[in-house]
């Protein structure tokens, strides 16, 4: 019966997702099913696509930084918030590292899939099957919005999704199973000992004919030293900030009052307006 690893939200961490690779290997899994945002704001590109491959997933979702990343590098961003300065910059700059036929290949996934598994409908997506991007999920919010994430599929045993990079596991009002891998390069929590804890997270299912015979929450430790080298390596944008969030968990993607300022500072929003602009007259 296959043993089954979940995990998303890597967000350009090649050192992380390594040593997830490495745990999950060690646990014997036979599978694994991608829930999207593979990429920034950390540095992997080229290099982190050919662990991925070679992980080869058989489910491979779009998030919400998959849609970004494509729409960045088309220059169809408009920069009329400093968070969209951030996004496109990344985005672009990761564009120039990567190879085109990666692109090619991430425009075509879907946003969501349903599988069947030893007799167990499980529906996978991102974040809500028709909205990957948002809050909605988070694992405060009220108990009505998880039910949303049956509406396409009533009839599903499990519902697993990423995107708030929260490991959990609660129930639809029927008691459907729903679960989140949490994140492996980003974990996130408002909690402070929670969010001291920086390891990659992902999730192993174990399911045989009777139903799931163990899920498995993981937490991997990795070097962030060696992470925030590679970073360092290729300069990525918004650098110092990566080093903040590998060393406190701390991300300031929304935090506009600080992207305004970096992005005078550092000329990114007109670096992001010339490339938009240069775009357009291609097109």
């Amino acid at each position: 019966m296959p043993k089954i690893a979940v995990f998303s939200d890597v967000h350009g961490n090649y050192t992380a997702l390594a040593a997830v690779y490495a745990d999950a290997q060690s646990q014997g899994v036979s599978d694994y099913w991608f829930l999207g945002d593979l990429y920034s704001p950390g540095p992997g590109a080229n290099d982190l696509w050919k662990l991925f491959q070679k992980m080869n997933p058989s489910v491979r979702l779009k998030g919400n930084w998959e849609d970004l990343l494509l729409k960045g590098i088309a220059g169809q961003m408009s920069p009329v918030k400093p968070s969209r300065v951030y996004f496109s910059k990344l985005a672009q700059s990761l564009g120039s590292r990567l190879q085109p036929e990666i692109l090619t290949e991430i425009a075509n996934w879907p946003a969501t899939a349903q599988v069947q598994v030893a007799g167990q409908t499980i529906s996978l997506s991102h974040n809500l099957p028709d909205e990957n991007k948002g809050q909605k999920l988070y694992p405060t919010a009220p108990q009505a919005n998880f039910e949303g994430l049956f509406v396409e599929n009533s009839q599903a045993d499990m519902a697993i999704y990423a995107h708030v990079h929260h490991p959990q596991m609660r129930y639809s009002l029927a008691e459907q199973l729903i679960l989140n891998p949490g994140s492996v390069g980003q974990p996130f929590s408002q909690w402070a000992k929670q969010q001291a804890d920086l390891r990659a997270s992902y999730l192993i299912l174990d399911i045989n004919a009777q139903g799931f015979s163990d899920i498995d929450f993981r937490k991997v430790s990795y070097d962030h030293e060696v992470e925030l080298a590679r970073a360092q390596a290729v300069q990525i944008p918004y650098l110092d900030l990566y080093k903040e969030q590998l060393t406190t968990g701390r991300v300031h993607s929304h935090d506009h009052a600080l992207l305004t300022k970096l992005n005078n500072q550092r000329g990114y929003l007109a670096d992001v307006m010339a490339y938009n602009a240069a775009h357009q007259k291609q097109n």
